[in-house]
């Protein structure tokens, strides 16, 4: 059947979500759905006017980026410019301060999500009524709920100005280090609410965990496929949400690559275009574009690790990779149960460092020899953040290349997007309930649509002139 004889049906914005994007459907003269995909109409380019700037002024520029996860934007560009000054090894301070802001990161972005974005999918249903199938219906019908989910963000929001100097788009950490320690008066200010921040976090758990199990058998095949799965693991295989080597496993556990140095990333990891998206579509050269796609994120980091070494969170990981049986968990909904595992072990690494009396030291940079190419890796929120940087010898920066976690789950997000189309909405009278169950599918990946946009090679500027009849006089491109 030719497209002209295909219906299409756009989802537009996709809601719920940070940055905009869309999803396009086709259906034939049955409703049977022929494609869905999602679509990232939105282009940001920070990799181009970065070029030109001096590298010290990185680590606060690209955190721009976007407002909902800039601290791990800034850590990864403040680590990637670690290694231009020589300053990778960090003094104890520095390194234990930017651990702390990062679980402070994480906290406040995992408790955003699932308390303010899927929520209202998980208590109302998918299906509800829009008019209270969000926040505000959250924090009419479950008050208390609401109250912890915005008293649990602002506590991780706290954890980051204590260390980065602001909430958002802060300036900690530098080139070989930071530039503040944690005070005693900050230290005291957040312990006092430590206890009821764990206590909170293990109920947030409890939702996740008693929602995926209770609905097993609805949501186990709700947008799910086999996949590869990738993240950073420490040496010893632990999960190490701010350092680490990569490993990717396959939907059977099996390793595909394990304890690779982010230096050399580029021999292990290509990015594939595609004319309909902004964003690129990342692949393990050694599988190829078409099988060498991988999810990244909580479910992928649980899946790849062999054990957290928190106590609580070790213990729940535990019992979520019963579920499978040891093998990796490929249920897509099972993204929110991870999540809220990562979350009670951010804060119990929160607590922890709050007690390490390394964080009040005064030995904050250190500097050594002096480098021009640079790569830092990361785990952020979302997944497995790359910066890429070369800088020449008069401290600008020349090239500027991230992969951002988002970019690195576009065909797991569009493979769910196509499956769920066709479970649901295939045959059908199709409904903006059936709709919302598309985007159900995409927030589970918690993608960031506005950091994950970017473009390869040169993009161009052409000016072309005309003459008062419409005529083309002149064109210039550069």
């Amino acid at each position: 059947m030719s497209d002209a004889k295909l219906k299409r049906v756009i989802i537009e914005p996709v809601t719920r979500v940070e940055g905009h994007g869309k999803v396009s459907l086709l259906l034939d003269e049955q409703n049977q759905v022929k494609q869905a995909r999602l679509h990232i109409v939105e282009f940001r380019g920070f990799e181009r006017f970065v070029q030109g700037r001096p590298f010290w002024e990185v680590p606060v520029l690209v955190q721009r980026l976007c407002g909902i996860c800039p601290v791990s934007h800034h850590l990864a560009a403040a680590k990637a410019m670690d290694r231009i000054v020589g300053g990778e090894n960090l003094t104890p301070t520095a390194e234990k301060m930017r651990r702390l802001m990062h679980y402070g990161q994480t906290f406040q972005s995992h408790v955003l999500h699932f308390f303010h974005l899927v929520s209202p999918d998980l208590l109302f249903g998918f299906d509800a009524d829009p008019a209270i199938r969000n926040v505000i219906g959250v924090a009419q019908k479950f008050p208390e709920l609401a109250v912890q989910g915005v008293m649990m963000r602002k506590y991780g929001q706290e954890i980051i100005k204590a260390t980065a100097g602001k909430k958002i788009h802060g300036t900690g950490a530098i080139p070989g280090g930071i530039n503040k320690n944690l005070s005693i008066a900050e230290r005291d200010e957040l312990l006092k609410d430590i206890d009821q921040m764990v206590e909170w976090a293990r109920s947030a758990l409890k939702i996740a965990k008693d929602y995926t199990t209770e609905n097993l058998e609805k949501i186990a095949p709700f947008g799910s496929f086999d996949s590869n799965h990738l993240s950073i693991v420490r040496k010893d295989g632990c999960l190490d949400l701010y350092d680490g080597n990569l490993r990717a496993i396959d939907a059977e556990g099996n390793k595909i690559i394990d304890q690779v140095d982010p230096q050399d990333y580029m021999e292990h990891i290509a990015e594939e275009v595609k004319p309909w998206s902004y964003m690129k579509f990342p692949f393990i050269k050694s599988v190829g574009p078409e099988n060498g796609w991988c999810r990244v994120g909580p479910l992928a980091r649980i899946n790849t690790c062999d054990f957290i070494d928190t106590p609580e969170a070790e213990k729940e990981r535990q019992e979520f990779m019963a579920l499978t049986k040891g093998k990796p968990n490929n249920i897509t909904m099972a993204y929110h149960w991870t999540r809220m595992i990562e979350t009670l072990h951010s804060i119990e690494k929160i607590k922890e460092l709050l007690h390490d009396k390394d964080l009040q030291g005064t030995d904050l940079v250190v500097k050594g020899e002096r480098r021009e190419e640079t790569v830092a890796i990361i785990e952020a929120p979302r997944g497995t953040l790359y910066h890429h940087y070369k800088v020449d010898k008069n401290d600008q920066v020349t090239m500027a290349n991230l992969i951002v976690s988002t970019t690195s789950n576009n065909e797991p997000m569009n493979r769910a997007v196509q499956k769920v189309a066709q479970d649901h909405l295939s045959g059908v009278e199709i409904t903006e309930g059936l709709l919302n169950h598309i985007e159900v599918a995409i927030r589970a990946y918690d993608p960031c649509l506005s950091c994950a946009t970017h473009a390869m090679g040169k993009m161009p500027l052409i000016i072309s002139l005309f003459d008062h009849k419409g005529n083309l006089v002149d064109q210039r491109a550069k």
